[in-house]
């Protein structure tokens, strides 16, 4: 974390020990497997109780509730957390109030696109949306994406089909221009979770596959995503032009929203809802 004032760490760490005791008041030795033995003068858990449930000593852990300023670890901080029965937010919290950063906050990877969330696609009607995951994995697209983009089912990730899907990728007429954004752009969120083997994964089989990225990702350019206007050259409806807006999804954190509006002044909605209707008239 940034340097703080000693003001701000004083402050900081009197949080700390409020959060800590308060978290250790709510829980009761039942909730944790323990014997209730005696009569308690307080609620809930004793300092030693979570120092051992923790595996650290128990005059360290005083020291960490008394708010001084001690040492800690990573691994030390999500063993009190196990122990504290703390919710995500409660141990970003933690982390946060013990001078460190939180990790990125974890989806699980068998979560469920919600149907709100489809609902939310399929809304956006006429017009482009794409749910992805921070691996750039496409978890959901609705039909005008598909119809726009030429996303078809072999398409899982974003970057992959940047560089693979042959309708995708030449319908980016700028393509070699933008390419190294693109890349750049992937580094700066890989950046974020060093060792994250998702991340190694992606990068490793379009490597494999794709000189090019290949050649681009050892230049080791870095840029944030920016939100940009994106231009296709559609086979049956010309030229395209999508004002984007990345969105975070609150209810999981490494989900993003990625909404395409046609860009004011062109012929864009118009070529798009046509393009919809010749496609709803062939299934019809």
């Amino acid at each position: 974390m940034a340097s703080e004032s000693s003001a701000a760490a004083l402050h900081r760490r009197a949080e700390l020990r409020d959060f800590l005791r308060t978290r250790r008041a709510r829980l009761t030795p039942e909730d944790i497997g323990l014997p209730a033995v005696g009569r308690r003068r307080t609620p809930g858990l004793r300092r030693e109780e979570v120092a051992v449930l923790a595996g650290v000593g128990a005059s360290w852990y005083t020291w960490l509730e008394q708010g001084r300023d001690i040492t800690v670890s990573t691994d030390v901080l999500d063993a009190i957390a196990a122990a504290l029965r703390l919710t995500e937010p409660e141990r970003a919290h933690l982390y946060l109030l013990a001078g460190l950063n939180p990790p990125p906050p974890g989806t699980a990877r068998d979560a469920e696109v919600t149907p709100q969330l489809r609902q939310l696609l399929d809304a956006w009607g006429s017009r482009p949306a794409v749910l992805r995951d921070r691996y750039w994995n496409l978890l959901a697209i609705n039909d005008t994406a598909r119809a726009v983009f030429g996303f078809g089912d072999a398409d899982y990730n974003c970057l992959v089909s940047f560089f693979t899907n042959a309708r995708y990728r030449g319908m980016h007429t700028q393509w070699n221009a933008i390419a190294p954004a693109v890349v750049a752009a992937f580094r700066a969120d890989a950046a974020h979770s060093p060792g994250d083997p998702r991340f190694g994964k992606v990068i490793g089989e379009l490597a494999a596959t794709s000189p090019e990225f290949a050649e681009m990702w050892a230049r080791h350019e870095v840029n944030a995503p920016v939100q940009a206007v994106k231009a296709v050259r559609h086979p049956e409806a010309g030229d395209l032009f999508f004002d984007t807006t990345t969105l975070a999804v609150a209810d999981n954190p490494d989900w993003f929203l990625v909404l395409y509006n046609p860009q004011p002044g062109t012929e864009t909605a118009d070529r798009v809802d046509g393009l919809m209707r010749i496609r709803l008239a062939a299934l019809a």
